[in-house]
Order: structure tokens, then C-alpha cells, then sequence
């Protein structure tokens, strides 16, 4: 792997071991490594939503976040950048789980020299791509460029077990394309196919790119949002009908868009399975789709 200015975020508090990160990374012949830091994990997070960045270096230990969470909290707001924990906590069981739990490479500060450093945050980057290969080679829907029901499925029982673990809100989002059956036997199965690939779009600017979407049936969709605010549900519902009406607006299409959602909350301190909570979701959602029916 080459090394092109790649974009290092180091969310560090401590200045001094800030500061010897640059030095080393300062240090490496053949390397161009561009050194952002942020001092809070808030502040890394809202860095992150912005893009650009190719490889993290998470301290454990912030002002506002301690342990495995800060990692979880990190690798669910951009999975698809690779994460080296450095930290000064010398545990070989907390390394084992951040391992477990996405990190590409976990390093104890005081035992880390320029060379070690680089050569951890190249591989990690390189390991991410193939590994990113990898999943979108068999777990991706050919259609809708979303994780299919079987790659979903398997990252939403991942995502509940983090969450009785870590004890956050998680929700969970069924969604179903209305009148697909029309489109399909009025319009075409082609356009039928585009009725798909066009919800798949409004449901990626409705929910935040941290949130995990797939296609779990043939107009079934569904939702994992982690860490969401506790009015998801009317800011989901008011940001879905925007951008299906901006949609709708648009002139060059044989149907209206039209979804219908239901949103459950998962409580960590009353657990249930995903089946459980797919099924709650889902008698939410066909809720939604027949209050719908008698307004029409």
C-alpha cells in the first residue's frame, strides 16, 4: 500500500501525548500523514460526520466518554473508517474486546515507536478495504446497493448485544414501500425495480450514516439506529415525508413515492429478541400503512 496524505484523527485529551504522535508520525521516511486532533469524543464524532478522515487513533480514556464505550460510541458513527485504539490502559482482555468489536489494531502508549505506529495505521486502512471487499461482495442487495436480509439481520442481533452491554437506546425500523404490487403489475416489473432503488435513496437521506439499512424482503426495509434521540420517531416521520415529497415534486416519474414506517424502541433493561422487536416494529408499521388507507 502506498502511502498518500493519509488523514489521521487523533482523539486524544492529553496535549503531551498529542504532541508525541505528531513528533512520531513527523518521523516516518516515505509517509505523508496529516495529523487532526480533536480533545473530546463529541468533538472527534462531529469531526468525523463531516468526512475525510482515513484512519482513527482513539484514546480510551476522554473527559467525556471512558473504557469500550468510547470505542462503540467511534466505530458506530463511521464503520467504514478504521479504527487503532492507543491507550494507556495495558489490558489484554479490554484489547481482546475492541478487537472483538471492529478495532483493526490495539497499542499501549509508552511501548509505541514511529515505525510500529505507521505501519499500525497503514495496515489497519488496508485490512478496512479488504475487509469492506469482502462484505460487499456477498452481503449486499444487487438491486438497492443496501446490506441484505442476511447481512442485516446479522448486525442487528451484533447491535443488540452492544446495547445490553453498553446500555444505550437503539430503535428499530421497519419500512414497506406502498402499492408496490400496483407498480409492479400496472407499470412494469422495471419500474418496479426503480420504486426500490428510489426508496433505498429517500431512506439513506432520511437516516443518518451511522444508522444500518438493508432490504429484508422484496419491498420490506429495515432500520438500525444507535444512540438516536428519544423523538426519533417525529424526527424521522417529519424528515422521511420531506424527502418524499421532494421526490414526489419531481416530474419525470409514473408513481408517487409512498412508505410507511414503524419505529421500536429497544430497552436494554427489558431485553427481548430480534424477532421480538422486528415483529413490534412491523405491527407499527402496518399501523402506520392503514391510518394512512382511511385518510385516502
Amino acid at each position: 500500500m502506498h502511502d498518500r496524505s493519509i488523514r489521521v484523527l487523533l482523539i486524544e485529551d492529553n496535549p503531551g501525548d498529542a504532541r508525541l504522535i505528531q513528533e512520531a508520525l513527523a518521523e516516518v521516511r516515505g509517509a505523508q500523514f496529516h495529523l487532526e486532533c480533536a480533545d473530546h469524543l463529541l468533538t472527534g464524532l462531529e469531526r468525523l460526520s463531516e468526512g475525510g478522515i482515513g484512519v482513527i487513533l482513539l484514546d480510551l480514556s476522554l473527559p467525556d466518554s471512558h473504557g469500550l464505550n468510547t470505542f462503540v460510541r467511534a466505530h458506530n458513527r463511521a464503520p467504514e473508517v478504521p479504527i487503532v485504539v492507543l491507550t494507556g490502559i495495558d489490558d489484554e482482555s479490554l484489547a481482546m474486546q475492541a478487537v472483538h468489536e471492529g478495532a483493526q489494531d490495539y497499542l499501549v502508549k509508552g511501548q509505541v515507536h514511529s515505525n510500529l505506529l505507521a505501519r499500525s495505521l497503514r495496515y489497519a486502512i488496508e485490512r478496512q478495504r479488504i475487509m469492506a471487499e469482502l462484505r460487499n461482495s456477498s452481503l449486499i442487495d444487487d438491486l438497492t446497493g443496501l446490506y441484505n436480509r442476511r447481512a442485516f439481520l446479522n448486525l442487528a442481533e451484533e447491535q443488540l448485544e452492544i446495547a445490553d452491554r453498553t446500555k444505550r437506546r437503539m430503535f428499530f425500523v421497519f419500512a414497506d414501500l406502498d402499492n408496490m404490487k400496483w407498480i409492479n403489475d400496472v407499470l412494469g416489473h422495471r419500474q418496479g425495480d426503480l420504486a426500490l432503488i428510489d426508496t433505498a435513496s429517500v431512506l439513506k437521506e432520511t437516516f443518518r450514516r451511522a444508522d444500518i439499512i438493508g432490504r429484508i424482503g422484496g419491498d420490506e426495509f429495515a432500520v438500525i439506529a444507535v444512540e438516536a434521540r428519544e423523538d426519533l420517531a417525529e424526527i424521522v416521520a417529519g424528515r422521511l415525508q420531506k424527502n418524499l415529497d421532494i421526490y414526489n415534486a419531481k416530474e419525470n416519474h409514473r408513481y408517487r413515492l409512498s412508505i410507511s414506517i414503524g419505529i421500536a424502541r429497544y430497552d436494554s433493561e427489558q431485553p427481548c429478541s430480534l424477532d421480538e422487536l422486528l415483529s413490534r416494529a412491523d405491527r407499527l408499521m402496518y399501523e402506520h400503512k392503514r391510518a394512512k388507507q382511511k385518510l385516502a
